[in-house]
């Protein structure tokens, strides 16, 4: 037993004399380093100014300095842009398309000597249905009253002559229908319907020149404002007023409207 705490005692000496003898080398390469860092820094720093001189060889972290140098001021200088590789894009290589702006005398021309030209010159295709489509309205309603107002006029020619072999007025009656005994009332319902037609087909022709020169019209006014700028400041407001006068003892509410341009 004496021997065994003996040898105890021998072993944790001996093993701690190994841990204080390794600690204190670690703590002396520790201080040398340190000392040759403080030493190394100045004679860096010299050979860094010494390396200016040409006939010197640059070392590799002088070289090493230099590309990091040289990357941090690519870095930071502004990017250029390659003008080759824009002249190739796409997008810059389309021609620009002008600017259509229509000449007003002309759509004016071309309106008048043909129905719709003027339209069709100012690309405002959208209006030839709306053109042709009233131009054919007015034409059909002409040659409608105009063949009744012919027919009731030759019925009224041949009521008024008293000829029994001119009997065309027959066609707007029945066969057994008695003429004689209505023949003053026959000749102003005949009248009036002659009348009536001519004046419906006069009407036509009216309507037809109107059509036809609201087309012109319309071509000079679109080639006109083609160009007329159209701003989101433009527009009518409409907000509610409060109007209080002087000879009233209460506010009276109202609308006010003002035109912005």
């Amino acid at each position: 037993m004496t021997l065994n705490r003996s040898t105890y005692r021998l072993f944790f000496s001996l093993l701690f004399c190994v841990i204080q003898t390794a600690g204190i080398n670690l703590y002396a390469q520790q201080k040398v380093a340190r000392a040759d860092s403080t030493i190394n820094v100045p004679q860096a720093r010299k050979h860094r100014l010494d390396s200016t001189n040409p006939q010197q060889k640059p070392t590799t972290a002088d070289s090493l300095e230099q590309v990091n140098h040289k990357r941090m001021t690519e870095i930071a200088s502004p990017m250029k842009i390659d003008q080759s590789v824009m002249k190739t894009d796409s997008m810059s290589a389309l021609p620009k398309k002008p600017l259509f702006i229509p000449n007003s005398s002309r759509a004016v021309w071309l309106a008048a000597v043909f129905p719709g030209g003027g339209q069709i010159y100012n690309r405002k295709y959208w209006k030839l249905p709306i053109i042709y489509g009233g131009l054919m309205a007015c034409t059909y309603a002409l040659s409608w009253n105009n063949k009744y107002y012919k027919d009731y006029s030759q019925a009224y020619l041949d009521l008024m002559d008293s000829n029994d072999n001119t009997t065309s007025y027959m066609n707007f009656l029945s066969p057994n229908y008695d003429v004689k005994g209505k023949l003053t009332w026959l000749k102003t319902v005949f009248k009036n319907k002659k009348d009536s037609y001519r004046r419906y087909r006069d009407l036509s022709i009216f309507s037809f020149i109107g059509v036809y020169l609201v087309s012109i019209i319309d071509a000079y006014v679109d080639a006109e404002l083609s160009n007329f700028d159209i701003t989101p400041d433009i527009g009518l407001q409409i907000n509610p007023a409060v109007m209080n006068e002087n000879h009233l003892s209460k506010n009276t509410l109202g609308i006010q409207c003002s035109i912005k341009f």
